[in-house]
């Protein structure tokens, strides 16, 4: 059975988060919706739209537009963005240098909602099994995460 998603849902966003957010929903608005205009322009001139490939293209690209600033506008209706804390407890935005037991480099995370989470820019989810297990720990606590992949043992080096 597939999963029905909440369209009601809180989406936690770091300032920087919501910006990037707005500022792809603007793109797409503008930007985006003249490039496909401009491809559908040029497609209707090459005549016969029944068997059109580029005008079947032009469409496609138009319907992924459509939907992903239908999605961003969904999303930036429940966004709550999430204040810096100042007791120096891990939350979402908060820059997190973690020990993982047993390895000698640390590693350094932002923890952010779940739409911003990128593991090539080291930020992880606050709904990820570790981003989970940190949240409200503090510099010095030791944190056991059941992975899939198994349990680990971390250090919190530091909180920023």
């Amino acid at each position: 059975m597939a999963k029905v998603e909440d369209k009601n849902k809180r989406i936690l966003l770091t300032a920087a988060g919501l910006q990037k957010l707005q500022d792809e929903l603007q793109t797409l608005k503008t930007e985006g919706r003249r490039d496909v205009a401009a491809r559908l322009k040029t497609a209707i001139e090459f005549g016969d739209l029944s068997e059109n490939a580029e005008y079947d293209e032009a469409k496609n690209q138009q319907a992924f537009v459509e939907a992903r600033i239908s999605e961003l506008e969904g999303q930036l209706k429940n966004v709550e963005v999430v204040e810096e804390s100042k007791t120096g407890a891990i939350q979402i935005g908060s820059s997190v240098t973690l020990k993982m037991k047993g390895e000698k480099e640390a590693r350094e995370f932002t923890i952010v909602g779940s739409t911003e989470a990128d593991s090539l820019v080291h930020k992880i989810s606050n709904e990820s099994a570790v981003g989970s297990a940190i949240l409200g720990k503090k510099k010095g606590d030791k944190v056991t995460v059941d992975a899939p992949g198994g349990k680990f043992e971390y250090e919190v080096i530091a909180v920023k």
